[in-house]
């Protein structure tokens, strides 16, 4: 992950969690989650990973292996797109999509 020959992607579909989970209560961040994830992606040179319209589709093609509707987003674009995901979950493996341990 830290090579440089690796393009890295952040979907908007983590983002959006991120924000979410923030607002909740459930994750603590040194700065509210608009300054925090994209001075990262700016820093890191990470990609921004929109949310299209056929990613959003895709969900329904997906077996209910998962049932959070952002796990299951990430799949879609994954699938879509040929990324791999990096991930900590075990259930993702339930798809066809690649993974490298978080």
């Amino acid at each position: 992950m830290e090579s440089s020959e690796h393009e890295l992607f952040l979907s908007a579909a983590s983002a959006w969690e991120i924000a979410i989970k923030h607002a909740i209560g459930k994750l603590k961040l040194p700065e509210p989650p608009d300054r925090f994830v994209l001075t990262r992606l700016d820093t890191l040179g990470v990609h921004q990973l929109p949310i299209e319209h056929r990613h959003a589709l895709h969900v329904a093609m997906l077996a209910p292996h998962h049932r959070d509707p952002f796990d299951r987003m990430l799949v879609a674009q994954a699938q879509l797109e040929d990324l791999v995901l990096l991930t900590a979950d075990s259930q993702f493996a339930q798809y066809e999509v690649s993974t490298l341990p978080a």
